[in-house]
């Protein structure tokens, strides 16, 4: 098995689902990202997903697009960004990275380009928000053909017609856009949550993880009980944007909050 197979086995072997967290590359520079990486996993993150600095991030909220102003502002770089994948395959060499991000950074030198650049870094899998699977062509092909799992996002709009369209190609897990608008404004009711993860299972094989307005541990315990997996992104970002340079102790304390909130309860009373 590949990496994020393994970590998704590993988790479920465990009786918990995964913690996948999200920072922006480069913020608030490329000097101090290794280091809120490392925090990440220190943390308990399971899988990790690494924000690629784009100048129009349509599908983020504030927090995330400060973040990418923030990077963009400080330097940062596509070269950066798989230089700091690079590094962190070869510290954490167990650890699934992801790339995500937007299609302007990964398709302006072209697909193969991209690609391969993600092979060579060990990066697993990529999300780009803003190519719809009809579009597949356009990335999809290349980096199925370096290894490289293209990992599609499920929104609540996203209905039976529509979902074979989705599932096509993809890989990895599925990512369940929670809510209907941008990142870390709002979370959607419990109930409906369910409700989409139990249409997306009967649909796919794949891990399926939610995400979007994630922000305490006692939400992440709450979609840890019915997803494979739980995102946490512009929580975690909004530490790195009150701290800085100095914020990896804090993102590690936070992340192992959320970790322990998905630890079986068995385990917790054990603990």
């Amino acid at each position: 098995m590949d990496r994020l197979a393994s970590r998704f086995a590993a988790c479920k072997a465990q009786g918990r689902a995964a913690l996948i967290t999200f920072v922006t590359g480069g913020d608030p520079d490329v000097a101090a990202t290794p280091a809120i990486l490392d925090a990440l996993v220190a943390g308990g993150a399971d899988i990790i997903e690494l924000g690629m600095p784009f100048t129009d991030p349509m599908a983020d909220g504030p927090a995330i697009e400060l973040a990418n102003l923030r990077s963009l502002g400080s330097g940062t770089k596509t070269t950066h960004i798989f230089a700091i994948a690079t590094d962190f395959r070869a510290r954490h060499p167990d650890t699934p990275l992801i790339l995500m991000g937007y299609a302007n950074p990964m398709l302006v030198r072209g697909s193969g380009w991209f690609a391969d650049q993600c092979k060579a870094a060990g990066v697993d899998g990529v999300i780009c928000v803003d190519i719809p699977p009809e579009e597949d062509g356009e990335l999809g092909p290349t980096l199925r053909a370096a290894g490289v799992h293209l990992v599609r996002l499920a929104t609540p709009t996203t209905d039976a017609a529509r979902l074979p369209a989705v599932l096509n190609g993809a890989s990895g897990f599925l990512y369940h856009v929670s809510v209907a608008g941008i990142t870390g404004k709002q979370q959607a009711a419990q109930a409906s949550i369910e409700l989409a993860v139990e249409k997306l299972k009967a649909a796919t094989d794949l891990p399926i993880a939610v995400g979007f307005g994630v922000r305490t541990p006692e939400q992440a315990a709450a979609i840890g009980r019915i997803a494979d997996g739980v995102v946490v992104g512009s929580a975690i970002v909004d530490i790195v944007g009150s701290h800085g340079d100095a914020a990896a102790p804090f993102v590690q304390h936070f992340v192992a909050s959320l970790s322990g909130a998905l630890l079986p309860r068995t385990q917790e009373t054990a603990a």
